[in-house]
């Protein structure tokens, strides 16, 4: 089960931020820190107190000394310093993960609340395997089109690494609280097959009857607000360490972007509220979850049926036949 502890790159961050405000409260400037200390390199402390580097604890024990720091403020940032260079303990905590996941396993990490919308797919944190796999097959067919066939991991070990950050929905005491919010269309049946999707909706019916989840669907034709609309994917995370900054993620499909900045984050969670809003409510939604998962159970039916009396169609082969195949 993950750790309800920071990731170390959460840790690196808010030790960053700590040694840059006490560097300041001393009254000194970085060219002051290096001189007094003797580094060799004039970007060492700066990529300290951006969070870039992985912390000496030595390196840590010398500035504190500088900055006559008191013996709880200390023992506070030392035991920061160690676990934002523990990758690997931290790591061991994960029966698979793989540089794709990390990122957002380190946010997830030692959260008290997560909120998140998508306007087209089911969170990952809510995906079943077989919803995973659509994903990020699909995602890795348009990499090899693209001409990026290195896609880093085998798809198998991607699903497992994803699967293992579900975990800290259901840790019980600690748990982080979460919400989200479920377009219609990342359930219908663009999505997947009926019975990839049959298995999603019944995942979900069982996720959103745990105490600390919350689901909303928000049905196709609902306006949000006056006429918004969300233009892209984001999760919001609030930590259980008050001094770590509220993190904004927007997932753009083929890249990421984080942000702290405290009104661009109020924007979000504005939108957000807007969305909750429109959207079914807790109850409303599981009737809805349950009523969809019973229909999709007629359409893998159905499906099956059809399968065992249809022969299969002649293909077409000519100059596209890359294309006709397909």
């Amino acid at each position: 089960m993950p750790p309800a502890s920071p990731g170390p790159i959460r840790r690196r961050r808010r030790l960053g931020l700590e040694l840059r405000r006490l560097r300041e409260a001393a009254g000194l400037t970085g060219d002051q820190v290096i001189e007094h200390i003797g580094w060799a390199s004039a970007s060492k402390l700066s990529r300290l107190e951006n969070g870039r580097s992985r912390p000496d604890p030595q390196d840590v024990q010398n500035l504190l000394d500088l900055y006559r720091v008191d013996e709880t403020v200390r023992s506070e940032l030392l035991g920061i310093a160690q676990e934002a260079g523990d990758i690997r303990g931290w790591l061991k905590n994960f029966p698979a993960m793989t540089q794709q996941q990390r990122s957002f396993a380190e946010l997830e990490a030692g959260c008290a609340e997560i909120s998140e919308y998508n306007p087209v797919l089911v969170p990952g944190l809510l995906q079943t395997p077989g919803y995973a796999r659509m994903r990020i097959s699909s995602a890795w067919q348009v990499d090899q089109e693209a001409g990026d066939p290195d896609t880093g991991e085998d798809i198998e070990t991607e699903i497992k690494a994803r699967l293992a950050r579900q975990s800290l929905l259901n840790r019980g005491t600690g748990a982080a609280r979460y919400t989200a919010v479920l377009e219609e269309a990342a359930l219908g049946h663009r999505a997947g097959p009926p019975e990839v999707l049959r298995e999603q909706l019944t995942q979900l019916c069982e996720l959103a009857m745990l105490p600390n989840v919350t689901l909303h669907v928000l049905l196709r034709d609902t306006p949000i607000g006056q006429w918004y609309v969300p233009p892209t994917a984001f999760s919001l995370y609030r930590f259980a360490d008050p001094l770590d900054l509220e993190t904004l993620a927007i997932e753009g499909g083929f890249t990421d972007v984080m942000s702290t900045d405290v009104i661009v984050l109020n924007r979000y969670k504005v939108v957000f509220e807007w969305l909750c809003t429109a959207a079914l409510s807790a109850t409303d939604t599981l009737t809805w979850l349950m009523e969809s998962s019973g229909r999709m159970s007629s359409a893998v039916a159905a499906s099956a049926v059809a399968a065992g009396s249809a022969t299969a169609p002649t293909q077409r082969r000519g100059s596209a036949g890359r294309l006709t195949e397909r």
